[in-house]
């Protein structure tokens, strides 16, 4: 099997891998699925991820065709690396291999005028036309033309500040927090047209490539606020060369003034999926983003 014909007969891939056809080599592949590094006939390789075997529990539904879809319409107005989507089955998913290098300020500056091409390229509504998913928790992508103080409030934060209080991952002095702020998420500002988002993008889901550029990976993309993006890469230690990532997208694209003020707002969403998904070890995080919007 080499490349042309995986792209021409991607449910064969499967078959190829059970018999033993393809040389397989483990990779990082985050906290969900089984990474590999395939190496095909021609020396080609692809990236594929896999739901773990023997998982408690089984692969959601449209899961990997979720994550082929945000690339694509990631992919489409070419102002950022995104890797081509090469096979899109309901258990396995592979892409386009991407030579990890160096994170260098260079491509710092092209990723951040990049991502200001992306978010400008825009979204009819807020959410998308497929299932929504982050990480393996669903989201709710219904398209919406609310305006986006109201979607991100019940879209984006309370259906996992719920989950989390459920959970016990938060206690009632965070929930009260994260409620106050969703009683005043209209008075932030900064309200824009959908733009076209990543969604989870906090630093690890940017790829340093060896090509000297940055490419975006494991999308939760949607049409959202803009300053989620930004406000996801300041989180968990920050992408390399932030301040070189902002400045070069301001360039391009200024950001609406306040816009650092609202950075613990956006940051919240990400904040609840992981108490959400990995308990109170994030909680006091949470805290932290809910005071810094309050004293906006």
């Amino acid at each position: 099997m080499d490349l042309a014909y995986l792209r021409a007969h991607p449910a064969h891939l499967p078959l190829f891998l059970t018999h033993q056809r393809i040389r397989e080599t483990p990779v990082s592949g985050g906290d969900i699925c089984t990474a590999r590094r395939l190496t095909l006939d021609d020396g080609n390789s692809v990236f594929a991820k896999t739901w773990p075997e023997g998982a408690a529990e089984p692969v959601p539904a449209n899961f990997f065709a979720t994550e082929a879809a945000g690339l694509r319409w990631l992919r489409e107005p070419g102002a950022v690396p995104v890797p081509e989507v090469v096979a899109a089955l309901p258990d396995l998913l592979a892409l386009e291999w991407v030579e990890p290098g160096d994170a260098t300020p260079e491509a710092a500056r092209r990723f951040g005028a990049g991502l200001a091409a992306l978010h400008r390229a825009g979204a009819p509504a807020f959410g998308a036309d497929w299932p929504g998913f982050v990480g393996a928790l669903p989201q709710d992508n219904t398209p919406s033309t609310d305006a986006w103080p109201d979607w991100f409030a019940q879209r984006r934060l309370a259906p996992y500040l719920r989950r989390s209080a459920d959970s016990g991952a938060l206690s009632a002095t965070e929930v009260a927090l994260v409620e106050r702020v969703l009683a005043r998420i209209g008075s932030y500002g900064g309200v824009e047209p959908p733009a076209r988002i990543h969604g989870d993008l906090w630093p690890g889901n940017v790829l340093w490539g060896a090509d000297g550029r940055a490419w975006l990976v494991d999308p939760a993309a949607h049409g959202g606020h803009r300053e989620t993006d930004l406000a996801q890469l300041a989180l968990f230690g920050g992408a390399p060369h932030l301040e070189v990532i902002l400045a070069a997208y301001q360039e391009v694209w200024p950001l609406a003034d306040g816009w650092r003020a609202r950075v613990p707002v956006h940051q919240l969403h990400l904040l609840l999926v992981h108490t959400t998904l990995f308990g109170g070890a994030y909680r006091d995080a949470v805290g932290a983003a809910a005071r810094a919007a309050l004293s906006v």
